[in-house]
């Protein structure tokens, strides 16, 4: 999306994979998101940028934001191993970490979740909104409840990570994040069928 909002990345995104390793353009998305907004789930690559990229979202003007590193190195909350959190709400900084089980969720590898295109991932994500029929949907299921937690509570919509996992369980459960895919889907008519 970077292209489309900042005119300048469409000439750095070809040099960018070109070199074949991060870079800084990799974590200066969220603090140039030009839709101004407060509050953040950020997940980076290296667990040294955590404290860092949360310091500078501060001084921006961020209300709350979480960022996270899991061990196995995934940008983003694991199912398969503790997570580093740096989380800031208004001038407060903490530094924690949590684990699948922290929140009633057994930790699991991450294999069957790689996909290998498109319409894999959508298989997969239909599987774990939907019947959680395989294993690998089981899983992705929970990876994103934890995730979608995260961004619940960071939102304000709950008071706390394990509320705001148990609404994204809900959700999951009740077929609701299903019908709400199903409606982005059809909104934005880019997924083609998902029904």
């Amino acid at each position: 999306f970077a292209p489309a909002h900042h005119s300048a990345m469409k000439y750095a995104g070809p040099a960018r994979q070109e070199l074949g390793v991060r870079t800084l353009f990799n974590v200066l998305g969220p603090m140039t998101n030009p839709a101004g907004v407060t509050r953040l789930l950020v997940g980076v690559y290296d667990d040294g940028l955590c404290r860092q990229l949360a310091q500078v979202l501060q001084r921006l003007g961020s209300e709350h934001v979480l960022v996270v590193h899991s061990r196995d190195g995934l940008d983003e909350i694991s199912l398969a191993a503790p997570t580093h959190v740096v989380e800031q709400y208004g001038d407060q900084l903490r530094d924690y970490e949590i684990t699948p089980e922290d929140f009633g969720i057994e930790s699991r590898s991450l294999e069957g979740l790689q996909v290998r295109g498109a319409a894999d991932s959508l298989a997969l994500i239909r599987d774990a909104l939907g019947k959680r029929a395989t294993p690998a949907g089981r899983k992705a299921a929970d990876m994103i409840a934890l995730n979608a937690g995260a961004a619940i509570y960071v939102a304000g919509v709950a008071t706390s990570l394990e509320a705001g996992v148990n609404m994204a369980q809900d959700a999951i459960a009740s077929g609701l994040a299903g019908e709400r895919l199903r409606e982005l889907a059809a909104f934005t008519d880019c997924f083609g069928d998902v029904e």
